[in-house]
């Protein structure tokens, strides 16, 4: 990743100094981030995912303001611990907070500059990635998901996420052509030796929502999955696990809501994410049960095939999911409120009356946010603590 560097130094014989320690302290960062910074001026600042402005030492502060208003917000001030680098960004973030324009002065030590500067271009480089997001609605949210639609028009306006829309005859019509491509998570769900018939009925599902995917150019579809049980007699749940292993989020029952976060929380993690109900919650344990019949083929440790656990019909997935650290995540399908939380995962459950992969949660955040608050039905699951970079995201949202 190659991050562009503004660089502010003072036109007087301190700033011959500056720059020679300025300079190699940029190729040490380079080296703790892995990252490339590049100096550019203002008419090629556009060319970076992300931004920072090197305040290379002190009497830049006019300087500085002389180009603001071409700079990107937010104003990163990348400061060193010599030449009054340091009062010189105070200063000029105190001007930027007196006119309610968003900054933040990164110092410290070269540790912690490097990882504030990883955590910012996860961030930035999540923003860019779901900048003309597309992704298709392939039919109606399911008539249960009450609050989980999103209006086209203010995706596109609010997120630049555009909302497609696909007919479910013309996923019924891709279904009918029963071919899929073989890939290695087609084998490896047929490795399983799993019931031949139902097996290809369900990959014959993922064929035709991967040619879908293919038209429209999507980043990610969700599906109005329950109407397939009525008219193909199989299910979905396959389809969306191998689309998701291969990069393409994929939600169940349409939800547009909870598509949109697994994208937000896969691009910042870079891990495959699981999408669940909450099913049983203890209060005085501040423990949750989520639990689903799909989940990214790539995720579990392992798994076992099954039937669909609200039709015993088709496909449907037991996965092992590794014990300890996860985080949970919902927004809402704007982005303008989200809930996140660190949970430690207890257990993976195998109870009969409950979706097939089934996980049991100490929550660090109160539970009782389900029960008051919660953002829709569908939550988002990931391993791996990754609630403080969420946080990032939002907060320069």
């Amino acid at each position: 990743m190659k991050i562009g560097v503004y660089y502010v130094v003072s036109a007087t014989a301190a700033a011959a100094i500056a720059n020679d320690g300025n300079f190699p302290w940029l190729k040490k960062l380079s080296e703790l981030t892995g990252f490339d910074f590049e100096v550019t001026d203002v008419e090629h600042i556009n060319d970076y995912d992300m931004v920072v402005d090197f305040i290379g030492g002190g009497g830049t502060e006019g300087i500085f303001l002389k180009d603001m208003d071409k700079l990107p917000q937010p104003y990163f001030l990348l400061t060193t611990g010599a030449n009054n680098s340091l009062a010189a960004s105070m200063e000029i973030l105190s001007y930027l907070r007196q006119h309610e324009l968003p900054g933040e002065i990164i110092h410290g030590t070269d540790d912690f500059v490097a990882q504030r500067l990883k955590d910012l271009a996860q961030v930035f480089k999540t923003k860019k990635r779901l900048d003309g997001f597309r992704i298709a609605r392939v039919g109606k949210p399911s008539d249960w998901l009450i609050s989980s639609d999103v209006d086209a028009r203010e995706s596109k306006d609010y997120n630049n996420i555009e909302i497609v829309d696909v007919t479910m005859e013309e996923f019924f019509d891709e279904i009918a052509k029963k071919t899929y491509e073989d890939n290695q998570y087609t084998q490896l769900i047929k490795s399983k030796g799993y019931d031949e018939k139902e097996i290809n009925e369900a990959l014959c599902i993922y064929g035709a929502l991967r040619r879908i995917v293919n038209r429209y150019e999507l980043d990610g579809v969700t599906v109005r999955c329950f109407d397939l049980l009525d008219t193909v007699h199989s299910t979905g749940c396959a389809a969306l696990a191998i689309l998701n292993a291969e990069g393409i989020y994929a939600s169940c029952e349409g939800d547009v809501p909870a598509l949109i976060s697994m994208a937000v929380l896969g691009e910042l993690s870079g891990k495959p994410v699981f999408m669940a109900n909450p099913s049983r919650i203890d209060t005085d344990r501040n423990e949750i049960i989520f639990a689903h019949c799909t989940l990214p083929i790539n995720m579990p440790q392992n798994f076992e095939i099954m039937t669909h656990f609200e039709s015993q019909l088709g496909v449907a997935f037991r996965g092992k999911l590794k014990e300890g650290p996860v985080t949970v995540f919902k927004c809402d399908g704007l982005m303008n409120e989200y809930f996140v939380s660190r949970a430690e995962l207890l257990n993976n459950l195998c109870e009969f009356n409950l979706c097939r992969t089934q996980i049991q949660l100490k929550m660090d955040r109160p539970v009782t946010y389900f029960l008051r608050e919660s953002i829709g039905n569908h939550h988002l699951i990931i391993e791996g603590d990754y609630t403080h970079i969420v946080d990032e995201f939002f907060k320069w949202l």
